[in-house]
């Protein structure tokens, strides 16, 4: 009889050392994750850090389709780090003239599944760089024309290399075609008076 209380006894300690067990292992699982996820969440930022971080209002972190977000349970926007870049990228490229939409094409290449490299950035910017090289040529030919062209006076712009390279406008009909602009408004002054 002994034997079998103390047969049940040691069955009963297995039982609850297997379940402290459990529970510590649980437990542990439990803190694990939480570190987990507070490491996870760490790289992942509010619209607000990100709009702080990277100098844009929150309204302009809402590019159309340029950067993405990912949402919490509680079905708020998160941004991976990465993004910052990406706004970077967004704002230079609209310094220097080009469009929404060349940067949505150009970040079209950029792998979304993970964090672009330095080779995939650079495979971008090569999308861009005859485009560049261009607009630099044009304001070069700006900066070394420009007090020729203001001070010209011509409402034609038949001679103007800027405004009219080898007189373009004129090739689409004859005339100044600023200057009967100019006249018809002045007419329309003079009649009314």
């Amino acid at each position: 009889m002994k034997l079998n209380h103390c047969g049940k006894q040691k069955e009963s300690q297995q039982t609850n050392s297997t379940q402290i067990d459990q529970q510590n292992l649980i437990q542990t699982l439990a803190e694990e994750e939480n570190q987990l996820t507070e490491k996870h969440l760490g790289q992942w930022l509010t619209i607000g850090e990100l709009a702080q971080r990277s100098g844009v209002s929150v309204p302009a972190i809402r590019f159309k389709d340029l950067i993405w977000s990912t949402r919490t349970q509680g079905n708020q926007r998160r941004y991976q780090r990465a993004m910052l870049r990406r706004v970077a990228i967004v704002k230079i490229a609209q310094q220097v003239g080009i469009s929404l939409q060349q940067v949505k094409d150009a970040f079209a290449i950029l792998p979304r599944q993970k964090v672009a490299t330095k080779s995939d950035w650079k495979d971008m910017s090569q999308a861009w760089q005859t485009q560049l090289d261009q607009k630099i040529m044009d304001l070069l030919k700006l900066r070394q024309q420009l007090d020729k062209c203001i001070g010209c006076g011509c409402l034609s712009l038949q001679q103007c290399p800027l405004r009219n390279p080898n007189d373009q406008l004129g090739q689409a009909s004859a005339g100044a075609h600023f200057q009967e602009v100019i006249s018809n408004l002045m007419n329309i002054q003079f009649s009314q008076d």
